[in-house]
């Protein structure tokens, strides 16, 4: 076993493992640490806990102190640094023509490098654009092209349920999102109404997908043959979350259903299987 402390950087929500190197670090400590683009600021997301070593991505980088006031002073001046960088950078993309749309602005605790995030259709030749950013930054500088996903966690924003966006609270990685997910959830399948601001499939279908597999391994199907506390009868509704289904009874086929409990029924034999639909990340 290894013990670690999670660490929350100031864009996105993925945590990482560094070393405390002995500090006694809670939840909510801010830190130095040593990182593979150098010196960051970093908040404790974690107090100090054992993984397993085969959980530990080597080298495991490690907390050089926690964060003085100094550092903090230092952190809220590259905060404004990056602002100012935001609006040269996009000056400077207008002034070459370039296609392309700068999204954010990663300037390093030390100093010693500039990230532009920028999002475009395809690719673009940015190589005069670096030479004339680094001639004003006197700093190494990158520009990386991310996709519109990674564009809304940067940005953040509340979606249709009015809460943060999944991916810029505490979802810690992108999964793959699919049509099917939106058929077994009984969604509308109108892209307006199961698309995220980015225009992707809403990430909160994945994440809510195990418990509708769950709902449904334990629900009776349509057109099953089930046996209720009333008699037998063939399903003709679901409604998964609240587990009720309708049951058109063979002693009574014209009168209306029967509501039960998923509970209260033992299936005689399965109906047809959920609706299933391509893959469409």
């Amino acid at each position: 076993m290894t013990t670690v402390v999670g660490i929350h950087f100031k864009k996105g929500s993925k945590m990482y493992y560094f070393d405390p190197v002995g500090l006694t670090l809670t939840k909510g400590t801010s830190v130095i640490v040593e990182t593979q683009l150098g010196t960051e600021y970093g908040v404790c997301a974690t107090g100090l806990f054992e993984v397993e070593d085969e959980r530990v991505v080597p080298p495991l980088r490690r907390v050089i102190r926690k964060a003085t006031e100094y550092d903090k002073r230092t952190l809220a001046q590259v905060v404004e640094k990056e602002a100012q960088a935001m609006e040269t950078c996009r000056r400077k993309v207008e002034s070459h023509g370039l296609d392309m749309k700068i999204v954010e602005v990663d300037y390093s605790f030390d100093g010693n490098k500039i990230i532009f995030y920028f999002t475009a259709d395809g690719r673009v030749d940015f190589r005069e654009l670096v030479k004339d950013l680094a001639s004003v930054f006197r700093t190494r500088i990158e520009l990386r092209q991310i996709g519109v996903r990674d564009e809304a966690r940067m940005l953040g924003g509340l979606g249709v349920c009015g809460k943060q966006f999944c991916c810029s609270s505490f979802l810690e990685e992108f999964q793959p999102v699919s049509i099917k997910m939106a058929k077994e959830q009984n969604l509308s399948l109108n892209p307006t109404k199961i698309s995220g601001t980015c225009g992707r499939l809403m990430c909160c279908l994945k994440f809510e997908q195990s418990a509708y597999e769950h709902l449904h391994s334990i629900t009776p199907r349509v057109d099953s043959i089930v046996q209720t506390p009333h008699g037998k009868g063939t399903v003709t509704d679901v409604s998964l979350l609240r587990g009720n289904i309708k049951v058109r009874l063979d002693s009574s086929p014209d009168t209306p259903p029967k509501v039960v409990h998923r509970t209260d029924v033992k299936i005689l034999k399965p109906g047809r299987a959920h609706n299933e639909g391509s893959d469409q990340s």
